[in-house]
């Protein structure tokens, strides 16, 4: 099972929001985002796509990280 640190769920939360965002903008066309922090030119909702970037690029890195967060019980 693995376990993850206190970044590592801030940003899987980010990407989940971010996902979940784009989701509603395929759909729907609508930019949850945008509507809640004022448009999405809006100085915050820039450095909330900002900060879901950095963390879907981070993510990234659960990809390749080594076999330590699977571990196999000895029975």
């Amino acid at each position: 099972m693995a376990r993850f640190g206190t970044w590592d769920k801030i940003i899987m939360i980010l990407v989940v929001l971010g996902a979940l965002n784009w989701g509603l903008i395929g759909l729907f066309r609508y930019d949850l985002v945008a509507a809640i922090f004022g448009g999405q030119l809006a100085t915050f909702s820039r450095v909330i796509y900002a900060l879901v970037g950095i963390a879907g690029i981070w993510a990234i890195s659960y990809l390749f990280r080594g076999g330590n967060n699977h571990r196999r019980e000895v029975h």
